[in-house]
């Protein structure tokens, strides 16, 4: 998936609070067990020493509900200027943390980008749509926006001295001009917000209409969902859930079409790389499309942040290694002298490894993918897709010595 919406974040000197709360109301207390658990968040960010300022900013946000139903949690990102990032998590967190950094906790805001699925639900009938987004698990993410079609003759009852066909083939045509309508608006949407995913439910023959003058790329992106619709009578938490299934389906193959173009380029041993030193090498080339995570690296960085109340959080994730970086997003390497090799000297910081290699994919726009255990081979975890290759970048080679194989590993 995109991770460009952090970018916002990469080259500003911080320091920053990375704050993971669970941000479901109980049906007793409602909101107020969320403003429980930020009291706790906060008096944790106050002993790290971050300022009543960006607390504040903090609070404000987090204390404006979600209108998420069902468990979710939240990830928020904050600095002097305010909160920078602001995203609900899927499923909440074991424990609420808050940390004071001087770099922002990236992993789990990429870990809310990867469960997340930007999508547009479009109810159709005969008559026009309502558009609204909804998140992962279906539920809407605002009110629905209404669109009527440009005919309203649209019902085929007879009446005095006008013959049935007659009456038939005016509503029919209306049919079609009112789905021509909510095509080119569907059209409209999706080339202007660029949505992954265009779910299309309600009436089945004005869906049926719409998807047939719908453009290429919002037909690319179109998926249909039986069970909606516009008027009353919608069941909505069945609605719900088969649009959740549709968009776990999407999911799923997002992450597939990364992984197979990893598979097949590895294979090729060109277009792809792993190993923590390999993948710092052409992150600092601007070379990557795409880094390939082990997905065991979001679990064990949630882990680490529930164990140690948020201090250290990334310390001890790919074996504890870390990487150094300069001023620009491209300036990272294994070794302060590497840098210093380039003529860098000021700015220069030691990171967790995985903050500096989410720092520098995002600073060159690429994507992010987590790799479930088994799925593909990395070294140390970690590994890339390439934008282009030549006699500089990092060969691979498969493992075919017997020790070899133990290198292929999900990090703990």
């Amino acid at each position: 998936m995109k991770i460009d919406w952090l970018k916002p974040l990469v080259g500003r000197p911080g320091p920053f609070a990375t704050v993971y709360l669970d941000a479901t109301p109980s049906a007793e207390a409602g909101d107020r067990d969320v403003a429980n658990r930020w009291r706790a968040v906060r008096r944790s960010l106050e002993r790290q020493s971050a300022p009543a300022g960006v607390l504040d900013e903090l609070e404000v946000a987090v204390l404006r509900p979600t209108r998420v139903a069902g468990a979710h949690g939240r990830v928020l990102i904050a600095e002097d200027g305010g909160v920078a990032v602001d995203r609900v998590l899927r499923n909440p967190p074991a424990v609420a943390t808050g940390v004071w950094l001087p770099v922002p906790v990236l992993l789990q805001a990429a870990q809310a980008a990867d469960e997340a699925v930007d999508a547009l639900c479009v109810a159709v009938d005969r008559s026009g749509a309502d558009f609204w987004p909804c998140d992962a698990g279906g539920r809407p993410g605002r009110a629905r926006e209404m669109f009527e079609g440009p005919n309203d003759e649209v019902s085929k009852t007879s009446s005095t001295g006008t013959k049935r066909a007659i009456i038939e083939s005016r509503a029919e045509d209306s049919w079609k001009r009112n789905a021509e309508a909510v095509a080119a608006e569907v059209d409209r949407r999706v080339a202007q917000g660029r949505p992954e995913v265009v779910v299309l439910t309600g009436d089945v023959r004005a869906v049926n209409l719409v998807r047939s003058a719908l453009g290429q790329e919002a037909a690319r992106r179109s998926v249909e969902v039986a069970g909606g619709g516009r008027g009353p009578g919608i069941r909505a938490a069945d609605f719900a859930a088969s649009v959740e299934d549709a968009l776990d389906s999407y999911r799923e193959r997002r992450r597939e079409v990364v992984l197979a173009e990893y598979r097949q380029d590895q294979g090729r041993e060109e277009g792809a790389v792993t190993s923590i030193d390999d993948v710092v090498a052409v992150l600092a080339r601007g070379q990557v499309k795409a880094l390939v995570l082990a997905e065991q690296i979001a679990l064990d960085s949630t882990s680490a942040l529930a164990a140690t109340g948020g201090a250290g959080g990334a310390d001890g994730l790919l074996g504890g290694r870390t990487l150094w970086i300069g001023p620009d997003p491209m300036h990272i390497a294994t070794s302060r002298s590497d840098l210093a090799d380039l003529g860098l000297t000021d700015g220069l910081e030691e990171l967790p490894a995985t903050s500096a290699l989410l720092r520098a994919a995002i600073g060159q726009d690429a994507a992010l993918t987590f790799a479930p255990e088994g799925s593909v081979d990395l070294v140390d975890g970690v590994g890339a897709t390439l934008r282009w290759h030549d006699d500089g970048t990092p060969k691979e080679v498969a493992a075919t010595m017997s020790g070899d194989g133990d290198r292929f590993r999900s990090p703990r």
